[in-house]
């Protein structure tokens, strides 16, 4: 085992280059041409397929994989990328366990299921790396679209739309696009930039024009977007962090989760990204793994995830949760933060259990306190400054089954709408469908 950096506090170089490189390096490693067959010989191509069903985007899993079967991967990448055009990146993010792959008949029969997401990422990855765009641009409509947000959903509704030959223009407040898969996933699920790569990839349909550093509400209103444009699609996402509400959040080294993995992720040396020896995170969702499991990659030594609730009621999968056991996180389930003690700087977090009494999460008298010198906020998001002319509904835009807002000309999708369930492909499918009833919109078809 490599030697840590046992310095108190917040410190970079905990570890050496080679080691962070190795802990960083590929999660699910890609399959080549020979293993990616041997792994579709176990689908039974089943009718009325379950995995369909459960896929959000509703991709044509036997089909695809009988083509890769078959020995005709870039047919099989057009099947997925018709369905969801961010296959690739999906293909690495999608917690498959609790998706297609928990109802694949495999696993039922023999609690193996068929590899669906690293076959996706085999299809996917062969067709990118051969530089081929499988779709072109319909004749032009004459119409124009905003496309409020560069992540997923702003993404697929801005490639939809465009191969519908409208003219799209998306305005982003970050300046890269990507959102979530560029600044929000842990760096050992999307490596080598792939990000960015999907990213110009799909700009090559042509009819998208990227604006960044133009966030909603200072740089472009939705008044405005509404009199310059046919349509707006709002895509945003979250931009809020929730807060613990407790006296010292503000100390030194009290950090939220989704700025930590943002700077991993846009870090060009991980060696050199400073972490503390003993890290508490505060969540139990995909955004407190990532940051527990990566500050442990980073070379911390103690690392704790505390979730108020039961483990069974953690939003992350068991998958995740049994990752970040095995990369050495310890998880503390049953507890809330009532203190972050330390005069300045943190020294450790305070805890009361709790236990559900007649439904109700009830925090008892009986407390602890962990040592720590860097706490991670991981306990949700929450929209950012949006126009009041907006329906809000439980924290997110209101919206149909079609993804119209209550206003007039004004569609969302992603997490920043009400409805879905705060996944990339979920983000996919939503901005997809909103694009096609945009179009019927315009074209008078609807």
């Amino acid at each position: 085992m490599p030697q840590t950096n046992r310095e108190n506090g917040i410190s970079p170089a905990r570890l050496a280059p080679a080691d962070v490189q190795a802990n960083f390096s590929d999660l699910h490693p890609a399959y080549d041409e020979h293993e990616a067959r041997v792994a579709a010989d176990r689908c039974y191509f089943c009718h009325d397929a379950p995995c369909m069903t459960a896929c959000p985007t509703s991709i044509d899993i036997p089909l695809f994989i009988r083509q890769i079967a078959t020995g005709t991967s870039e047919a099989a990448a057009k099947t997925i990328l018709d369905q969801n055009i961010l296959g690739g990146m999906c293909a690495r993010v999608c917690p498959t366990e609790t998706l297609c792959e928990e109802v694949c008949v495999r696993e039922i029969a023999e609690g193996k299921p068929v590899e669906i997401g690293r076959l996706q990422r085999h299809a996917t990855d062969t067709l990118m790396a051969q530089g081929k765009h499988p779709f072109t641009r319909a004749a032009s409509t004459g119409k124009t679209v905003a496309v409020v947000g560069a992540g997923p959903a702003g993404l697929a509704c801005a490639h939809r739309l465009a191969m519908l030959g409208h003219d799209v223009v998306v305005f982003e407040a970050r300046a890269k696009g990507g959102g979530l898969n560029e600044f929000g996933i842990a760096a050992y699920k999307s490596t080598n930039d792939f990000a960015q790569k999907e990213l110009d990839w799909l700009l090559g349909i042509g009819g998208i024009d990227i604006r960044y550093d133009q966030p909603l509400g200072k740089s472009v209103t939705l008044d405005g977007l509404q009199s310059d444009f046919d349509a707006v699609f709002l895509g945003m996402g979250l931009t809020a962090v929730n807060a613990l509400r407790l006296d010292g959040e503000d100390k030194e080294n009290v950090t939220d989760a989704v700025d930590f993995i943002a700077e991993l992720r846009q870090a060009s040396d991980l060696s050199k990204l400073p972490v503390g020896r003993r890290v508490v995170v505060i969540g139990g969702g995909m955004t407190a793994i990532d940051a527990g499991v990566q500050a442990k990659l980073l070379g911390a030594e103690d690392v704790t995830i505390v979730y108020r609730r039961g483990q069974e009621a953690m939003a992350a999968s068991k998958f995740e949760q049994d990752l970040a056991q095995q990369k050495g996180v310890t998880l503390i389930c049953n507890a809330t933060p009532v203190g972050i003690e330390g005069n300045g700087s943190l020294t450790g977090v305070t805890f009361a259990y709790t236990e559900t009494q007649n439904g109700k999460l009830v925090t008892l008298d009986e407390t602890f306190t962990l040592p720590a010198d860097q706490l991670f906020k991981a306990i949700g998001q929450a929209l950012g400054d949006i126009p009041d002319t907006l329906k809000i509904e439980s924290g997110k835009i209101t919206v149909d089954a079609a993804q119209k807002t209550n206003v007039a000309g004004v569609w969302a999708g992603g997490d920043c709408a009400s409805g879905g369930d705060d996944l990339t492909v979920t983000a996919v499918a939503e901005g997809r469908d909103a694009a096609m009833d945009i179009h019927a919109t315009l074209t008078g078809a609807s």
